[in-house]
């Protein structure tokens, strides 16, 4: 049973080129079947998420990291009786603008198109992507997906005012995103919170002694662990302690949330499309746990010494490849030539790099400038 706050698809504002029903799916089931045999999809698969396949190819990758977010967000969604097929799709989606080598090559790109006057947002290029880059049907280019879903797209993790960002005017700007979109930026920071202290462990970045003194909800759950668990090893009080702390944001934001949604009265959509703040989101103590946690993967992983050298590679692959292409057009594929006749050149060569896979760059890097995979 939906709440009657949520999204009903039956009340979609529908697609861009209108479609008949489907004989037993509903308009967000074939929005997460699209977005699930698109080719930017399957690419996620070789996206780094934190550690390339150059240090190690058994941590997670973009691919990995958006299943967990997916899982986390539908089991919140259930309990508070949102749209879980819509949830779904948010969550598939929600990366699927990202380019290679994770936030330095995220930075490199934005970095290199701001020398342009430009910049790299992978939230709008996640839209670019399902409204004209997938090529799948006779009928329309894109994957038509509904209103709903390419609104989350946009404004799941951020706020665009309608003055900066006129040609998004359609996506009611200057409203709140619904609470299925909401949801997806918490999932996406807990589930990558919680993992990156996992892969960060596995790859001995991260020793026990530092995350129990540096991380104060993960210590307490490893003391509940240790007392129930006292022989055995390592690793598993770890994963124990690391399933509790999962469980306790979990479990967190589906109790804040609730009591937020009850304090402010909501009871429809339009009640949480006119609210003045989001909804969903941890208790105050819940979300300061939270942050310690950010925190502490800031200074102990993501700015490591030892991950340096991969975010060197990254940086320098995407900023050659970037100025190779800007040199050399003539270089890029047909489609892509044929699309900067339409648009400017540097936005085309970061939509040509900005969908490739890590793999896939560094072939075309080794290929021009002589560089080792």
């Amino acid at each position: 049973m939906l709440a009657a706050y949520a999204v009903h698809a039956e009340n979609s504002r529908g697609r861009r080129h209108p479609e008949a029903a489907h004989p037993y799916r509903n308009e967000f089931e074939r929005d997460r079947d699209r977005v699930i045999h698109a080719r930017a999809f399957r690419r996620l698969q070789d996206k780094t998420q934190v550690f390339t396949r150059r240090y190690s190819d058994h941590f997670r990758n973009r691919l990995t990291h958006t299943i967990e977010v997916a899982q986390i967000a539908r089991t919140v969604a259930a309990q508070l009786g949102l749209n879980v097929d819509l949830v779904e799709a948010l969550a598939l989606v929600h990366d699927i603008g990202h380019p290679p080598f994770g936030h330095a090559g995220e930075k490199a790109l934005d970095c290199a198109m701001r020398a342009h006057g430009l910049a790299f947002d992978h939230n709008l290029h996640a839209l670019r992507i399902v409204e004209d880059f997938e090529i799948r049907y006779a009928s329309f280019r894109g994957l038509n997906l509904t209103f709903e879903v390419r609104e989350g797209i946009i404004k799941h993790s951020r706020d665009y005012a309608s003055s900066e960002f006129p040609n998004l005017a359609e996506y009611l700007l200057d409203r709140r995103p619904p609470l299925e979109a909401q949801l997806i930026d918490v999932a996406d920071e807990l589930a990558y919170n919680t993992a990156d202290l996992d892969d960060g462990y596995e790859a001995h970045l991260l020793h026990l002694s530092d995350i129990r003194d540096g991380v104060p909800v993960f210590r307490d759950c490893l003391c509940k662990a240790e007392k129930l668990f006292p022989h055995v090893l390592e690793k598993l009080k770890f994963n124990e302690a690391l399933k509790r702390t999962l469980n306790r944001f979990v479990g967190d934001l589906i109790v804040n949330t609730q009591k937020l949604l009850r304090d402010a009265d909501i009871r429809t959509l339009e009640d949480v499309r006119n609210h003045p703040k989001r909804l969903v989101m941890l208790s105050h103590d819940v979300e300061h746990e939270r942050s310690q946690t950010k925190a502490f993967l800031y200074s102990h992983l993501y700015f490591s010494a030892a991950l340096e050298p991969e975010k060197a590679v990254a940086e320098k692959v995407i900023t050659d490849m970037f100025q190779f292409w800007m040199e050399s057009p003539q270089a890029l594929p047909v489609s892509y030539r044929e699309k900067a006749r339409e648009d400017t050149l540097a936005r085309v060569v970061c939509d040509y790099i900005a969908g490739m896979t890590d793999s896939f760059i560094l072939d075309q890097h080794q290929k021009h400038f002589g560089a080792e995979k």
